[in-house]
């Protein structure tokens, strides 16, 4: 079993340029749209009630946060280091046009060229699961990530589907993960996808 056992915030940086040093490719991005409960998630996978909300004063809503994540695995008791980053919401800034523009610029840049990044998370609301936006996303993801880089897609607020929508949704989208925070589902699945996709390397050589 894989479990989180440790996580802090270490940083927030408005681009590309204020991001962390590191040569490790360990990043886990997650992103989504308002909402979507991207805190909630971040808060119940790393069994940290307050995680994502340390950098949540005003201001700083529009900035990459980022994490230090510990994982173990309790079949040999081995530690792991990765860092969790926490994108700014899309598609929903009641921003002036010029401050949009350069924060979308700035995220932009970080998702097209930041090498450090392993694995892309993008959270998608299970109750609207074809919105423009998600799909514009998902695109820009196969377009710029590289063949290093994963993509993982996570419908989030599944308890809210009764089980024939969740089948139907399950058909649409085969491979995406569906989880609820609130009621623990899936989490188990999405530390296990996290942890062996950031080992993968390690396993190879």
């Amino acid at each position: 079993m894989i479990e989180i056992v440790d996580a802090k915030f270490v940083t927030s940086a408005a681009n590309i340029m204020g991001a962390p040093e590191t040569i490790e490719q360990d990043e886990v991005v997650f992103m989504a749209r308002s909402n979507v409960g991207k805190s909630s998630l971040l808060n119940a996978l790393t069994n940290h009630k307050g995680l994502a909300k340390v950098s949540s004063t005003p201001g700083k809503t529009r900035l990459i946060n980022y994490f230090d994540v510990t994982f173990i695995n309790r079949e040999n008791s081995e530690k792991s280091l990765a860092k969790f980053v926490d994108l700014p919401g899309f598609g929903y800034a009641k921003v002036s046009k010029s401050i949009k523009s350069d924060w979308e610029k700035n995220l932009t840049d970080y998702i097209s060229k930041r090498e450090q990044i392993k694995l892309f998370i993008h959270l998608v609301d299970c109750r609207h699961p074809f919105l423009d936006i998600d799909k514009s996303v998902s695109n820009f993801l196969l377009e710029h990530s590289n063949e290093t880089q994963h993509i993982m897609q996570v419908f989030t607020k599944i308890d809210k589907l009764n089980q024939k929508e969740q089948n139907a949704l399950r058909r649409d989208f085969p491979e995406a993960v569906m989880v609820s925070s609130s009621k623990k589902r899936g989490l188990e699945k999405v530390v296990k996808i996290i942890y062996d996709i950031l080992k993968e390397d390690i396993n190879e050589d």
